[in-house]
């Protein structure tokens, strides 16, 4: 009788332990199949490295038409673009992704012009552009290329002291010419005193923190320019007339922009908050944390930027242009008219308080259909360059910049994130804390907590 129960007893965990084991099985199968059909993950980095960036996103999501991403590889190494390119394919139903090996397929490769391993290729239509590199920010460039038709360019003016796009230096702006076309924007100087005008080839005008007064007819150019349909990003630092080289107060220019609803105050502005100190930068450094609704800025909310030597502006509409602020200063911000000495006087009551405008963007009605002008005026050029224009959000706010005035609105976002560096550098007294930490305390307290247990037990 007891072998009866025993063995029915043995049956029935039996039974319970095959039931469980099935259903294991049948959950990590359906968790695979899921997993080869749906491709889900979670991204735990603080700056969320792994993941695609909103610009990716806006652009994959507003497909019109089927795109096809190749990647060409070695059969064994096509897990090394899968991982990347399965995020694209996720965005969209309309973005299919295909592998090919080279030696085995030839033929596709020779017609796809590739020359090296590793290499993606995307095609939107009849237009194939190939990926400069197995990143977000390659493969995305790729599909910019494919969307935009016609070649941009951007013009800067040059002559009068303005920061250069071929200077590699702190004050050069090579690095802005090298984001510029990652979104397929072609960059070229000019000097509108040759020719007092702005050639027809230019999608956008940039002037970049001139130090010498403009003359007449470059001022007469960029206002033609802008007020027959043209597109303009003007950057005008304070007028400091301290130090060596002074910076010209540019009086022709500053009337045209007060004609367009932008006046240019004879400032500097100081922002007094702590948090500068924090992240290494002084108090002539406007911090902007806030921003307005405007498209060039609508997406930067939780996103820092930085104005060194800035001047506050002060915007209105007239008959002609619409004329909205983009960001001002922070409320613990004061701007001096003191610009010829290095000494200020923070408790001066000339001063005037924060927040301050710095920069603004407004439209241009030129009576013509489909021909308004843009223009955004920043009340300093210093953020642009090679030293600063990589200082958080600064890159962003600049191509969006360039994009809303292209009207390349479906560009504006922020970009692909380059990867932080996470080390930790401590001096040798943290070393060597952390050392007796790891090697002794704590082993220690676990050696004593054992014999403290040990002796309560016995």
């Amino acid at each position: 009788m007891a072998n009866q129960w025993l063995k029915a007893r043995q049956t029935k965990y039996a039974a319970y332990a095959a039931t469980y084991i099935l259903v294991v099985l049948a959950a990590v199968v359906l968790v695979n199949v899921l997993s080869d059909r749906f491709h889900k993950s979670y991204d735990a980095t603080s700056n969320k490295q792994y993941s695609l960036s909103g610009q990716t996103t806006k652009i994959v999501k507003s497909l019109k038409q089927p795109a096809t991403i190749t990647y060409f590889d070695q059969s064994t190494r096509f897990r090394d673009g899968k991982d990347l390119l399965d995020e694209y394919a996720g965005l969209s139903p309309k973005v299919k992704v295909e592998y090919v090996d080279p030696d085995k397929n030839p033929q596709a490769a020779r017609e796809a012009g590739i020359r090296n391993l590793g290499t993606a290729v995307v095609q939107i239509g009849a237009k194939k552009e190939e990926a400069k590199s197995m990143t977000e920010e390659g493969v995305t460039g790729a599909f910019i290329r494919d969307l935009k038709s016609s070649t941009r360019t951007v013009c800067f003016v040059s002559g009068s002291g303005e920061h250069q796009i071929d200077d590699s230096n702190r004050e050069g702006l090579s690095r802005f010419k090298d984001l510029l076309s990652k979104d397929n924007y072609e960059s070229k100087t000019i000097n509108l005193l040759q020719t007092a005008d702005v050639p027809g080839d230019c999608t956008t005008l940039v002037v970049a923190g001139p130090t010498r007064n403009y003359e007449q007819p470059e001022v007469d150019a960029i206002k033609k320019y802008v007020e027959g349909g043209g597109r303009a990003l003007l950057t005008l630092d304070a007028p400091l007339k301290a130090g060596r080289s002074g910076i010209a107060d540019n009086d022709a220019l500053a009337s045209v922009l007060q004609g367009w609803g932008v006046t240019l105050n004879k400032d500097l502005i100081l922002d007094l908050n702590p948090i500068g100190q924090l992240v290494g930068v002084g108090p002539t450094v406007a911090l902007v944390t806030q921003y307005e609704s405007q498209p060039i800025v609508s997406e930067m909310k939780g996103t820092a930027t930085g104005f060194p030597l800035s001047r506050s502006l002060e915007v209105k509409s007239t008959d002609k242009t619409s004329v909205q602020k983009l960001f001002d200063s922070s409320s613990s911000s004061l701007a001096t008219t003191n610009l010829s000495s290095s000494a200020v006087n923070v408790n001066d009551p000339k001063n005037k308080k924060g927040p301050l405008t710095i920069a603004a963007a407004g439209s241009y009605n030129t009576g013509k259909e489909n021909s308004q002008g843009r223009f955004v005026v920043v009340g300093s050029s210093s953020w642009l360059d090679n030293g600063f224009i990589d200082f958080n959000g600064n890159n962003d706010l600049a191509l969006n910049t360039i994009n809303w005035l292209s009207s390349d609105e479906d560009l504006i976002s922020i970009r692909p994130k380059e990867r932080e560096d996470r080390r930790i550098t401590m001096t040798r007294a943290q070393l060597g804390w952390v050392r007796a930490t790891s090697q002794f305390l704590l082993p220690g307290i676990v050696v004593i907590a054992g014999i403290a247990v040990w002796w309560k037990r016995r």
